[in-house]
């Protein structure tokens, strides 16, 4: 009895078994392309290819909205009263560059980071894309721009901050990295500059603060003739009083370290007064006993004298005559231009030499009172020494008072 048993279910399971699978409803999706077929087929490539629609090994092939390989055999899970839907992604051009680069993939992927993933491209930290990377591969219209970021050492504050960035320039960068140029700030390179190729990078932190300085307005002495004084003497008439001006300076700091001072305004709060020098006109007719010999003098002036002779005259030549017409010869004295205009037939007594008369023009006595006496070639003594000259009274009508 058991064997019949055994039998009849063996018999009943070869007839299941050698019947056709039950055909059932299967919708393709191609681009703006849908058609529905009948089929008992469970592999997707099988039914693609006997509805007539060729695909490559780029495209993907989805089952119900989920990729599926379309090798493999639907699964007997899905419920064959069910409706079945294929769609099918064509493949695209999808064209990457890189700065070293640039190559072109064709895909059937979805996002710009899926398609990413199949060329095998790996983005770094800061590398930038010039798409989202979720954004739709259907929508691209132009080349997905990978920048990759450099490693940069940013020298603020005194601090070595590394990062890395794919910024375009310095600028941008500083801002990535959280170190904004704030104010007068500057950056070296500058922040409108590309990232430098040994990527160190200073920033200079510019300060500045305002200042009221005093700054004292020197006087000036002003010399006024005064008869009260007596004459080649000076006395201060007035000291004079020192002047204030209150300016504001801008003072310029980077990094701390002070580099520039700049007076923007001045504003004078008290004018200066000149101090007045009275230099003397007071003639006064005075009495000495000079080697010897009295005399009357209204002038005494300490001057440097020299000597000379017809022939010790330093010319090319032996000159006998003066300015004034006189021989040269002992009582004869010379002295600058402007002097010998003035007191030109002046009476004076030298010590050492005795009187003489300014009758010559001396156009080397420059630069110090200077006098240089005469002597004829017979009788020449050199001079080269400070002496006190005395002035004969009576004083001339035209007085040099301030001899310079």
């Amino acid at each position: 009895m058991r064997t019949s048993n055994l039998k009849i279910a063996l018999l009943v399971f070869l007839l299941i078994a050698c019947q056709p699978a039950a055909s059932q409803s299967v919708t393709i999706v191609d681009g703006d392309q849908i058609l529905t077929i009948q089929t008992n087929e469970r592999i997707p490539a099988t039914i693609l290819q006997r509805a007539g629609i060729s695909i490559t090994s780029n495209d993907t092939v989805l089952l119900n909205g989920i990729p599926s390989p379309r090798e493999r055999p639907i699964s007997n899970s899905l419920n064959l009263n069910s409706q079945l839907f294929l769609q099918i992604r064509r493949a695209i051009p999808v064209t990457f560059s890189a700065p070293q680069e640039q190559y072109t993939i064709q895909t059937s992927a979805f996002t710009v980071g899926e398609a990413m993933e199949e060329a095998g491209i790996q983005l770094h930290v800061g590398d930038i894309l010039s798409q989202p990377i979720q954004s739709p591969v259907s929508n691209l219209e132009s080349p997905i721009t990978i920048r990759q970021a450099r490693t940069l050492a940013i020298i603020s504050n005194g601090k070595v901050i590394t990062t890395a960035s794919s910024a375009q320039t310095v600028g941008e960068a500083l801002a990535e990295a959280g170190i904004p140029l704030v104010g007068g700030d500057y950056s070296i390179p500058s922040e409108n500059e590309a990232l430098p190729l040994d990527g160190q990078i200073k920033v200079v932190r510019v300060s500045e603060s305002v200042i009221l300085a005093q700054k004292p307005i020197p006087f000036t002495s002003e010399f006024v003739a005064s008869a009260d004084v007596a004459l080649d003497q000076t006395q201060v008439l007035h000291p004079g009083e020192t002047g204030l001006a209150i300016q504001r300076v801008r003072i310029r700091y980077e990094d701390g370290n002070e580099i520039s001072r700049v007076t923007e305004e001045e504003t004078v709060v008290r004018q200066p007064e000149n101090r007045v020098v009275g230099y003397g006109t007071k003639i006064e007719i005075k009495t000495a006993i000079v080697d010897g010999v009295t005399i009357e003098y209204w002038r005494a002036v300490q001057m440097y004298v020299t000597s000379y002779s017809p022939c010790r005259s330093g010319g090319d030549r032996c000159y006998h005559g003066t300015s004034s017409g006189a021989a040269v010869q002992k009582g004869v004295a010379g002295m600058k231009l402007d002097w010998y205009l003035s007191m030109g037939g002046q009476q004076l007594f030298i010590p050492g030499y005795g009187f003489a008369t300014v009758a010559d023009v001396c156009g080397g006595c420059i630069g110090k009172p200077w006098i240089d006496v005469a002597y004829s070639d017979n009788d020449f003594v050199p001079w080269s020494s400070w002496v006190t000259v005395y002035f004969i009274a009576p004083a001339p009508a035209n007085i040099i008072y301030v001899l310079e």
